[in-house]
Order: C-alpha cells, then sequence, then structure tokens
C-alpha cells in the first residue's frame, strides 16, 4: 500500500481517484460511510463567481475544468450540471461594487458578463433589481453521487465504518494509521477528514486549526423548472468571506432536475451544535422569496444541515506537513470542498509522485499556520 486516505467525502474520493491513477496503490478510512459528513450534506455547488482573484480561484478555475474532465470521463453519472451562475444587485451602488469584483476575475480568467435585463434569464425574480452578472463556468454535481464514484472508479480499497484512533509514528515520521478495527502501514497519510482534520494533525503532534461551521438548507416541494441558474444576492460573496462566528444567511436558490428548489446557505460557528434553528431558517425562506416571490406560496419540504471546515484565512490546507513527514492535509475547504475536490486531489497526486503540480501549491501550505 503507498497511501491512507482518511475521509470517504468527495475530497478523499478525489484524492484516490488522482492518486490511483498516478500508479500508487490506495486504502480510504471512513468512521462512517461514503458521504457521511459535510459532503453528503452540500448542495452540490461548483462556483468561481464567488471567488475574488487569487489562490482560491486559481483552484477553483482548475476544478471548473476537471469537473467537467470527469463528467466525460466517470462510468456512471455524477449528475452534472452547468446550469451556470446569475449574482444579482439590489441597487446601483452594489452593481458597482460587482463590477469592479469581476474585473478582478476576468483578469483571472473567469467568463463574467453583466446583465441588465435580468429578467432575460430569470423570468421569475423579483422586480426593482438593478442588475447583475451572469457566470457560466458555474456549476452542479450531486456530491454523494460524486464521492461515490469517483471513489468506485479509483479501485482504492474501502476501509468504512473504522474510525481511526491515532498515526503510526516512528522517529516522528508518520508510517500509517491504526483504526478501531486494525493497523494499515503505509509510507504516507492523507487527512482528508474534513471538519475533524485538527484532531488528525494532533495525532501526528502537530496543528490545523480547523473549526466546524454550520449550515442549513431548505428544501421546496417539487415544482415545475422555474429557477434556471444558481441565483444569489450580492451580499452572499461577503457572508463567504466573513470571519463572523454569528449567524449569516443570504439566499442561494437553485432548481433541481428532479424538481425540488435548494434553498442555501447559512453560516454560523456554534461548534458541533445540531440544534434545528428556527431562525435561520426563516431568514433563508424570507430571503428566498425576496428573490423569487413565486416561492412565497411554496410548501418546504425538508431542511438538512452540515458543518462547514473552516479555517481562519478561507483557504484550504493542501499538500504535505513539513512538521510531521509522511503526514498530508486535504482539508479546510469551508463550503467549497465539492467545487475544488478535484484540483486538490491533483495536487495531492503530484506532490505523493513528486510530479510537477498543476497549480502552485505554496499559498495552501498547511504549515502556513503557527502552533
Amino acid at each position: 500500500m503507498d497511501v491512507v486516505i482518511i475521509g470517504a467525502g468527495v475530497v478523499g474520493a478525489a484524492c484516490a481517484y488522482y492518486a490511483s491513477r498516478s500508479g500508487l496503490s490506495v486504502t480510504v478510512v471512513d468512521r462512517g460511510p461514503v458521504a457521511g459528513g459535510t459532503t453528503g450534506a452540500g448542495e452540490g455547488n461548483l462556483l468561481v463567481s464567488d471567488k475574488e482573484a487569487g489562490p482560491e480561484l486559481d483552484l477553483a478555475l482548475l476544478s471548473a475544468r476537471l469537473w467537467q474532465d470527469l463528467s466525460a470521463e466517470l462510468p456512471r453519472p455524477v449528475e452534472y450540471e452547468p446550469k451556470g451562475g446569475l449574482v444579482v444587485a439590489p441597487d446601483e451602488t452594489t452593481l458597482k461594487a460587482l463590477r469592479h469584483f469581476a474585473e478582478g476575475q476576468r483578469a483571472a480568467g473567469v467568463v463574467a458578463t453583466e446583465v441588465a435585463t435580468l429578467h432575460d434569464l430569470e423570468p421569475h425574480l423579483a422586480p426593482g433589481l438593478a442588475g447583475g452578472f451572469h457566470y457560466p463556468q458555474d456549476a452542479q454535481v450531486q456530491p454523494a453521487l460524486a464521492a461515490a464514484h469517483l471513489l468506485k472508479a479509483s479501485g482504492a480499497t474501502l476501509r468504512l465504518g473504522e474510525e481511526v484512533t491515532g498515526l503510526l509514528l516512528e522517529k516522528g515520521t508518520v508510517r500509517g494509521v491504526r483504526t478501531s478495527r486494525r493497523t494499515l502501514r503505509a509510507p504516507a497519510v492523507v487527512n482528508a477528514s474534513g471538519t475533524w482534520a485538527g484532531r488528525i494533525a494532533e495525532f501526528a503532534g502537530t496543528t490545523l486549526p480547523v473549526l466546524p461551521r454550520r449550515g442549513f438548507v431548505l428544501v421546496t416541494e417539487p415544482l415545475p423548472r422555474l429557477i434556471r441558474h444558481k441565483v444569489y444576492a450580492a451580499d452572499y460573496i461577503a457572508d463567504v468571506a466573513s470571519d463572523s462566528a454569528s449567524l449569516q444567511s443570504s439566499a442561494v436558490v437553485e432548481g433541481t432536475p428532479a424538481g425540488p428548489v435548494l434553498i442555501g446557505a447559512t453560516r454560523e460557528r456554534v461548534g458541533f451544535d445540531r440544534t434545528l434553528s428556527t431562525d435561520a431558517l426563516r431568514r433563508l425562506a424570507a430571503q428566498a422569496a425576496a428573490l423569487f416571490p413565486v416561492l412565497a406560496d411554496v410548501r418546504a419540504l425538508r431542511t438538512y444541515h452540515g458543518f462547514r471546515p473552516y479555517l481562519p484565512d478561507h483557504l484550504p490546507a493542501i499538500g504535505p506537513d513539513t512538521r510531521a513527514p509522511g503526514l498530508l492535509h486535504a482539508c479546510g475547504h469551508e463550503g467549497a470542498g465539492i467545487g475544488l475536490a478535484p484540483a486538490t486531489g491533483r495536487l495531492i497526486a503530484a506532490s505523493l509522485t513528486n510530479a510537477e503540480p498543476p497549480l502552485d501549491p505554496a499559498p495552501f501550505r498547511p504549515d502556513r499556520f503557527g502552533p
């Protein structure tokens, strides 16, 4: 065995897929089922529209291309839907800020087109909005399917329902993992354990300040395809970049091929508290109805929530941890893990095989965080 990957979410699955394609023998271990954590609670967003020019956007653009390739490569469909995104501004001041934001994105390779007549793209949008930007590179996958099919195509050995209880250390070097059932020896271990990544780092005597950031999603009754794109108000971008621990919400509204409309997303740092927040759900419903008045009388059938793995500088940790040789990290993507998974997998595979990385890995160095 060449590498053990801790975590059977979409990031761990992408690492397994690209490591296997690089010729490595891979085992994936998870204390639960495939996509049992953050991945299974996600909407499947593949976004470039919400990222300012910089390292994360570079990662997102590479991933956007890789998701297109994967939708054709994988033998089973992941419900890849290149629906595009529409970011709307309620007033001229916000629209001016969006123009400035889009200018920086275009310089990095994003396709962003200003739209004055929003109802040509989304006929059911509320009247009176100042304008917005269309992002055709935004897309969608079904996250649990994506993780499952990446793992299946990787050929990796799966050890599900096995909690990692420690790392094997030999003279300060990581040489495998201990689980609740067995010992797995390998010259490399990849920490793709999402919100629990900090605990895995501690097993190696190092530090990774990953915190859970809770988010809720509303699911409506099945409807005709009223909403064509992934639509959200410009304040969502500020929420994504915020360091606040308090409740923040900005509706992201999208239709699905099956009929229900998905309405996200809230953010708050409350540890692993799974208590249902009626305040968060009310906010989401009101904001969605403000964007699309047609939703005001639609029934919400259910809600679900999960915990995004948050790092303080809003960049994931990807690559080897120089403080613990043999340990690599692929975590801390917060709400963008599904979108950023393929590029993360490519970076991890390049590091494992000493190959040329597909982009500069330096901004994602895990050892950028002090003790």
